[in-house]
């Protein structure tokens, strides 16, 4: 029996999409109502740090929500303790973060990919329209240097170019970097 739901399929997937700046924004409208709503006192104060994170998450959920590009596409993403694993329908492949040596983005192929380079292997191709592909997100995030504006203006842009957005840093880059 299929579940019927009062929000149309596109509507859901807007939703979906930008579900961490509306939860954010939710917070935040909770905060100004304490500080505006209330009587001054202790729960004001609260009001303005529930307002300061809500502003936040709204921030970071507006980053997120450019980033993702919804699912259907081919193949399977999954990420386990700093491990990337691709499962796609004619290759895919396992790629542990910290032997990544650079990341860039791929609009000529369609759908446009993520082309992760490592050590010891073949670049891993992912589809930006791979189920799982958004917490790619978190993950590209935590590499040192790359932030995570850029990722979300990279994926949103009409470039028609590879574009190389991360590479790692050499010991001697590094060593040059403390002095």
């Amino acid at each position: 029996m299929r579940r019927s739901s009062f929000i149309r399929p596109e509507a859901g997937a807007v939703l979906r999409r930008w579900r961490e700046a509306l939860a954010g924004l939710a917070i935040a409208l909770l905060g100004l109502y304490w500080i505006f709503g209330t009587s001054p006192g202790l729960l004001m104060w609260v009001g303005y740090l529930t307002l300061a994170i809500g502003g936040l998450l709204s921030f970071a959920g507006l980053q997120k929500g450019r980033f993702r590009h919804g699912g259907g596409g081919p193949g399977l993403v999954q990420i386990v303790e700093r491990r990337i694993a691709y499962f796609g329908p004619l290759d895919g492949g396992i790629v542990d973060l910290d032997a990544l040596t650079s990341l860039t983005y791929d609009p000529t192929q369609k759908p446009a990919h993520w082309v992760l380079t490592h050590q010891g292997g073949a670049p891993l191709h992912i589809p930006v329209t791979a189920e799982g592909a958004d917490a790619l997100f978190d993950a590209f995030a935590s590499l040192p240097g790359l932030a995570p504006g850029r990722l979300a203006a990279v994926s949103q842009s009409a470039d028609t170019l590879p574009v190389h957005l991360w590479h790692k840093a050499t010991p001697a880059a590094r060593i040059a970097r403390l002095h």
